[in-house]
């Protein structure tokens, strides 16, 4: 049986915290491991604490572009101590939507690219959320020497989608795959080696998943329903899975 991996997952979350045993003994009895990201310098040091003694947990820390007025001094003196236990260095990226000036943009862009910085002088994979900047994030990764990259929750059109391909970006698909013709059409058109699923929890997902908050154990149907769609069987496209997330991981 292969292993399923959760590409992007905030167990740091204060949704999980009642849970969590829960959550480990499910991902143990699924075989599932989770790449669990992080927001800020708070949810960076529980995603390092979460991880400790969990071959399970891939610990990424990072700050996500809505909390870009965040000092990046303590978050790169974390990443400095642990960089050993470090999986990788996200959730990271741009946003306009959490911008309202030109001065908001600019410290966007220079907390993205001090982590990018950082990911590349480390050789760690990055997760990267690119809400309404996938052009502006195309412009700026070819500047860097990275391993793994991953835009998250992929958002982008058939042309961007060729692009990220063209860049050598691992693309995931989330739950919303499950009910949303669009994400159906742009997995179709996905390099199959390219592809990677995850669950974005805490985040709630309609129709069948009747508005809960996402978890681990919700990933062998996202795998079910884009394994139809590529027309492979489960299994086959488990085993595809499980080595591009080990791809994306340098592992």
């Amino acid at each position: 049986m292969n292993w399923l991996f959760d590409s992007h997952i905030h167990l740091s979350d204060d949704e999980y915290d009642s849970d969590m045993p829960y959550i480990i003994n499910c991902m143990k009895k699924m075989k599932i491991k989770a790449c669990c990201v992080s927001e800020d310098f708070v949810t960076s040091k529980k995603t390092i604490k979460i991880s400790k003694n969990n071959e399970l947990i891939f610990p990424f820390v990072g700050i996500h572009p809505c909390n870009a007025e965040e000092k990046i001094e303590p978050i790169l003196e974390l990443i400095n101590q642990n960089a050993s236990d470090i999986a990788g260095i996200g959730e990271i990226g741009l946003d306009t939507t959490y911008v309202s000036t030109e001065s908001d943009i600019n410290q966007q862009e220079k907390l993205f690219k001090s982590q990018l910085s950082v990911a590349e002088k480390l050789q760690k994979p990055i997760s990267i959320h690119s809400r309404k900047a996938l052009d502006k994030i195309y412009e700026i990764i070819p500047s860097y020497s990275l391993k793994g990259m991953l835009l998250h929750w992929f958002d982008g059109n058939k042309k961007q989608l060729n692009k990220a391909m063209e860049l050598g970006f691992f693309v995931s698909f989330g739950p919303l795959l499950v009910y949303a013709n669009d994400k159906q059409v742009l997995l179709s058109k996905t390099e199959v080696d390219r592809i990677l699923v995850e669950t974005d929890g805490p985040v709630k997902f309609a129709r069948c998943f009747e508005l809960k908050t996402a978890q681990v154990s919700f990933i062998p149907s996202v795998i079910f329903c884009a394994s139809k769609i590529i027309r492979k069987s489960y299994d086959e496209f488990t085993a595809i899975l499980e080595q591009n997330s080990k791809n994306f991981l340098g592992i």
